[in-house]
């Protein structure tokens, strides 16, 4: 039997792979060189005030909301796995649930629920609390941003508790070390590369978040690219490398933690060592019951809340609603047709690369793999920038690209297409090389191999990945923003132009519709998905 290390690809595989790549990789090639080929000076701009400035609040609130999520996300990974804390398996089933709202739907919940005419503003206001202060800027976006991303500090940290080997720190407390001393000796070194990870990713999202910052009026790098984009071209390009330059920077960090982190069991610890809460009990499930409440309840309440108004409203007669079920329909329609289509191509894109680092020995494959796993760091805004110049100035191809859904589902597939890059290289691992052989001396060719064995064996894990991205692309705002056909609504677009406009009742009736598609959605693909796998 040949071995995957000296197997020869086919060179329409290699090919294939390397024009993939490159694709994957042509919005940030695009974005560099159009940077420095502009009538602007870059390196006079870079060092402006209009890129200095949102430089610094951005740095500034992805620092305080990485440290916070750090703390938050480790610490309530701690209590749910680790201690006697009661009700503990629904807390860690509860707490990831933040990871479902898009983040400019949990800003615009809480300035709606805190500000003057929301529901907790009025309640405050009838038992006398008149002063309550109004959510926007740093503090509200450090806020928002802190308890709808915890959840990625929380995830890897918790999975890692609840695989750590119980004997190590039994030996440590039967040899005199006190509960404190265990933990910092033995527990924190082991969990340390998942909080960094964790972390970093935070820290990435925060840079390249749009919505919350927008809505919360914090003039961050991307809230700048997007007010420049259009008459400053040239300091948007400018905005967008500090922004490129910064995600870089991250991903290399996460990557150098991830080669030094200790290796982690596959399967869970047969035995995990839970430490008696005692008089912290009942202040430590106070803690956890407010995150919930904060990072899932309040949101839930106040779409539910806006939703029932505007309802409730047209039934008795009262001022219309500024949408009508068309149009409802249209953008759910929409929704899940772009977000269908982006998962079913980037599975598709991401497969020959993933035969070709899987089965072949090729240098191309894992330069391919690595290009793809970097668009993670591409924020969307910055995709949807370098494709809206480039479908403007595209010649001869600019009425077939401008304002097409190609361009729409091309930008979402770079966007997304590395959340199916693992799985799909999983998939393909796990098919047994002598499946191949036997179907091979069974007289079946590549393609019918490819039908009758690799497909029905890939399929529970195609699902997941598709599941991953298909998810993701319901959520994304300013690719949407920026790059949708004239005319064509999804729900995240109209959900966050009926916020700014004012429309409350009809962005929560929206808003509950992308909430129950989301959840319905991660059910079907992700959770019922992983029961099959």
């Amino acid at each position: 039997m040949t071995s995957p290390t000296t197997r020869r690809a086919s060179r329409t595989l290699v090919l294939a792979s390397a024009v993939l790549a490159l694709l994957f990789a042509f919005p940030a090639m695009y974005l560099v060189w159009r940077s420095f080929t502009t009538e602007a000076d870059p390196f006079a701009l870079l060092a402006s005030r209009r890129t200095l400035e949102p430089l610094w609040r951005t740095l500034r609130l992805a620092f305080a909301v990485s440290v916070a999520a750090s703390i938050m996300g480790s610490g309530l990974a701690w209590l749910t796995v680790r201690t006697d804390l009661r009700f503990g398996r629904f807390w860690r089933a509860l707490l990831p649930i933040p990871l479902v709202f898009p983040t400019f739907i949990g800003a615009a919940a809480f300035i709606r629920t805190l500000n003057p005419g929301g529901l907790l503003n009025g309640l405050l206001d009838r038992v006398g609390w008149h002063d309550v202060p109004e959510l926007r800027g740093f503090f509200g976006a450090w806020l928002v941003l802190t308890l709808f991303t915890y959840p990625y500090v929380f995830l890897p940290v918790a999975a890692r508790l609840q695989r750590l080997p119980g004997s190590l720190e039994e030996s440590a407390r039967m040899l005199g070390d006190s509960s404190a001393q265990t933990f910092r000796r033995i527990v924190v070194p082991q969990i340390r590369s998942a909080i960094a990870a964790g972390t970093l990713l935070v820290f990435l999202y925060v840079i390249s978040d749009f919505g919350a910052v927008q809505l919360m009026r914090y003039d961050t790098i991307t809230r700048a690219i997007e007010t420049n984009y259009l008459a400053r071209p040239a300091v948007a390009f400018a905005l967008s490398l500090v922004l490129l330059a910064l995600a870089v920077v991250v991903v290399a960090a996460e990557r150098q933690i991830g080669r030094g982190s200790i290796e982690t069991p596959s399967a869970r610890a047969d035995r995990i060592v839970r430490y008696p809460l005692g008089r912290w009990g009942a202040p430590s499930l106070c803690i956890v019951a407010v995150v919930g409440a904060l990072g899932v309840g309040a949101p839930l309440v106040s779409l539910g809340d806006w939703a029932a108004d505007g309802l409730l409203r047209t039934a008795r007669n009262g001022r219309p609603l500024a949408l009508d079920r068309s149009q409802v329909t249209s953008a759910a329609w929409n929704t899940l047709e772009s977000s269908v289509l982006a998962a079913f191509v980037a599975v598709a894109a991401v497969l020959p690369i993933a035969f070709l680092v899987a089965r072949y020995r090729s240098r191309v494959g894992g330069i391919s793999r690595g290009t793809v796993l970097a668009t993670f760091a591409l924020p969307g805004i910055l995709i949807a920038l370098s494709m809206r110049f480039f479908t403007l100035r595209a010649g001869l191809g600019a009425d077939f690209l401008l304002d097409s859904k190609a361009v729409l589902i091309f930008a979402y597939v770079v966007r997304f297409g590395s959340l199916a890059m693992g799985i799909t290289l999983v998939a393909v691992r796990a098919v047994p090389d002598r499946f191949h052989d036997v179907a091979a001396t069974l007289g079946a060719h590549r393609f019918r191999r490819m039908r009758t064995v690799d497909l029905p064996l890939m399929a529970p894990s195609l699902f997941a990945a598709l599941g991953l991205v298909l998810l993701s692309t319901m959520k994304e705002l300013p690719i949407s923003l920026i790059l949708a056909p004239i005319g064509y609504h999804t729900l995240t677009t109209r959900i966050f132009g009926s916020f700014e406009d004012a429309f409350v009742a009809e962005a929560g009736i929206m808003a509950v519709v992308l909430v129950a598609m989301s959840a319905a959605l991660s059910w079907l693909l992700v959770l019922r998905g992983a029961d099959r796998r």
